[in-house]
């Protein structure tokens, strides 16, 4: 169990049985009232959204999870196929369970992922990777005042904004957590 001062974000807690990430909270302490403490998490299998306030007193379920590496072979229209990096065991994610991540998914890729129950649940992806633009539009002369961007599509299909000197056939290093041009890799 853990204490009310132990629930942070990243941590990974049991609702209703089910395994909920926390990520965001809120401490409030007020004059002479106790401590109140409210959370949002994500809900590992579903990806739904809760909201719930601990009282000072309060502890919440710390989920009994597992982390293993596992590498990415392809995906489908509605699954991801993935091999445990230890066993060679192969097993699938549906695409909907693993959200924005899948526009950053590339054969080969080594990732992170996350067991409840002996379940595949969820995957990180490295934070930083390097992708091919496979098509950008030119960049206009003239049009480079201040912060300019336009939109390229990398090899994986995503569409990502970088500044006006990307051409196509250039590796860019993207930020998998936001999604967000870092810089260009050579």
């Amino acid at each position: 169990m853990l204490n009310f001062n132990e629930i942070k974000t990243g941590k990974v807690i049991k609702i209703n049985a089910e395994p909920y990430i926390i990520i965001k909270t809120d401490h409030h302490k007020m004059g002479r009232g106790g401590a109140v403490l409210k959370i949002k998490c994500r809900n590992l299998i579903n990806g739904n959204i809760l909201e719930r306030t601990y009282q000072g007193a309060e502890k919440a379920e710390e989920a009994e999870t597992e982390t293993k590496k596992a590498n990415f072979m392809y995906k489908d229209k509605d699954e991801a196929y993935f091999m445990d990096n230890n066993s060679y065991e192969q097993f699938n994610l549906h695409l909907d369970e693993l959200g924005e991540q899948t526009q950053f998914l590339k054969d080969g890729t080594d990732v992170d992922v996350l067991y409840f129950e002996s379940r595949p649940v969820s995957i990180s992806l490295p934070i930083k990777m390097e992708f091919k633009v496979v098509s950008a539009p030119p960049g206009v002369k003239g049009n480079s005042a201040g912060n300019v961007n336009k939109q390229v599509e990398i090899e994986t299909g995503a569409k990502i904004n970088v500044p006006m000197f990307i051409n196509e056939g250039d590796m860019i290093r993207i930020n998998t957590d936001t999604g967000e041009y870092v810089e260009r890799a050579n």
